[in-house]
C-alpha cells in the first residue's frame, strides 16, 4: 500500500493508550476514536496516549456507524467487552461500511464453537460488503502459535496442558465481574460453579444458545484443534474459586474482597479429540495478592516432552502489540469473519504497516 493505513479506534479505556501509541509509531494514522464514557467523548486522544495533540476527537459510540461510513478507515480497533454479543454492535457497524475490524475480545479469537449464530450473520455481513472481521491478542501468540510451532518440533504428542494466570485488575470491571470476584463461595457456587457437573453435550447446548459464558480456554482450544487438525469429540469446563487468607482492595471493583471470598477463578476446559491428543487448558484471572504476577505454562507432552514458561508477560502491552502487528494480514484477508488460525502466523514489524499490505 503506497499511503499510510488509516485505523478507527472503537473503546478508549485503558487498552487503547497502548493500541493508538502503536498505531501511531508503526506509520499508521488514527481516523477516528469512538467511547460511550461522557469523560472522554470530545477530548483529543492525546489525552488518552499522551503527547501533542492528534486532531482526532473521542466521538460518542452511537456515531460509530456514521463516522465510519464518512471516515472511511481501513480498519478499526475494537477494544470494549469480552463477549461477541456484546461486540456484535461494533462489529456490524464496520461491516455493513466495509471497514476490516478486528478486536482484543476473548471470546472472539474463535467464536464458532461458543457464539456459533452471532459469528454466523458477521460472517456473512463482512462477505457481503467485502470486508474481513477477526480477534487477536495475548492468547492469538501466547496461547496458539507458540503451542503450535513448538508442536512442530515433535514426534509424538499425547496431551496438550496449559495455564495462564493474569490480574483482572488490568482489563477493567467488566473481565473481574465475569470471574466472580469479590462474590461469597456460596455466590460463586451459585452463579458460575453450578455448572462443573454438566457433561459435554449440555455444556455445549448452553454456551452456544447463550445460557452460559465458557473460559477463555473454550475457544482457546477450539482455536488450537482447528490449527492442529484435531477433531473434538467431548470438551467440558470446571469453575472454582480462587481465595486468599486476608483482605484484597480491588480498585478495579471498588471493594475490599474479604479474606476466604472469591478473587477470581481458575477455569479448567478438557477437550478430547478423535486422534487421541487431550487438551487440558487452565486461565486463571483473579485480583492478585502480594507477591503474585502473571505467569504462562505450556507443556506437551509426548515425545519428546517440552515445557515452556513465560513468567511476568507484560500482558496488556502483548495484546496491543500482537493486534497491531495483524493489521496487513487483516486487511489483506479474504472477506467474512476469519480466526486467526487461518491467517499467516503473526510477524514483528520492522518498517511501516502499509509496506506489509499487499492488497491496494
Amino acid at each position: 500500500m503506497d499511503r499510510k493505513v488509516r485505523v478507527a479506534q472503537y473503546g478508549c479505556g485503558k487498552m487503547s493508550k497502548y493500541l493508538m501509541r502503536y498505531v501511531i509509531e508503526r506509520g499508521g494514522e488514527l481516523a477516528a476514536a469512538f467511547d460511550m464514557n461522557p469523560a472522554v467523548i470530545g477530548r483529543d486522544v492525546c489525552e488518552i496516549i499522551g503527547g501533542a495533540p492528534v486532531g482526532v476527537k473521542i466521538s460518542p459510540a452511537s456515531e460509530a456507524e456514521a463516522v465510519l461510513k464518512a471516515v472511511k478507515p481501513d480498519v478499526c480497533i475494537i477494544a470494549t467487552r469480552s463477549t461477541m454479543a456484546e461486540l456484535k454492535e461494533a462489529f456490524t457497524a464496520c461491516a455493513k461500511n466495509g471497514v476490516n475490524a478486528i478486536t482484543t475480545c476473548e471470546e472472539a479469537l474463535y467464536p464458532w464453537n461458543s457464539s456459533p449464530d452471532i459469528t454466523k450473520e458477521l460472517d456473512e455481513l463482512a462477505k457481503a460488503h467485502g470486508c474481513t472481521l477477526c480477534g487477536s491478542g495475548y492468547p492469538d501468540l501466547y496461547w496458539g502459535t507458540m503451542v503450535t510451532n513448538l508442536a512442530g518440533s515433535s514426534a509424538k504428542i499425547t496431551k496438550i496442558h496449559g495455564s495462564s494466570s493474569y490480574n483482572v485488575e488490568d482489563y477493567g470491571i467488566a473481565l473481574a465481574k465475569g470471574h466472580g470476584a469479590g462474590l461469597t463461595i456460596a455466590e460463586f457456587e451459585r452463579e458460575i460453579g453450578n455448572y462443573n457437573s454438566l457433561s459435554s453435550d449440555k455444556i455445549k447446548a448452553l454456551v452456544e444458545k447463550g445460557g452460559y459464558i465458557p473460559s477463555y480456554m473454550w475457544n482457546q482450544n477450539g482455536w488450537l484443534c482447528e490449527k492442529l487438525g484435531l477433531t473434538i469429540t467431548s470438551q467440558t469446563q470446571r469453575c472454582v474459586p480462587c481465595t486468599y487468607k486476608e483482605d484484597l482492595h480491588s480498585q478495579t471493583l471498588g471493594m475490599t474482597i474479604k479474606a476466604g471470598d472469591a478473587t477470581g477463578m481458575s477455569a479448567i476446559v478438557t477437550t478430547e479429540t478423535a486422534e487421541g491428543v487431550t487438551l487440558e487448558t487452565e486461565c486463571v484471572g483473579k485480583v492478585y495478592a502480594p507477591g503474585e504476577f502473571d505467569r504462562n505454562e505450556w507443556t506437551l507432552c509426548g515425545e519428546p516432552e517440552t515445557t515452556v514458561i513465560v513468567n511476568r508477560p507484560a500482558t496488556v502491552e502483548l495484546t496491543c502489540a500482537t493486534i497491531v502487528n495483524r493489521l496487513p494480514q487483516l486487511i489483506d484477508a479474504r472477506p467474512g469473519y476469519v480466526t486467526t488460525n487461518n491467517l499467516p502466523d503473526n510477524a514483528y514489524m520492522v518498517k511501516p504497516i502499509n509496506f506489509y499490505v499487499k492488497s491496494k
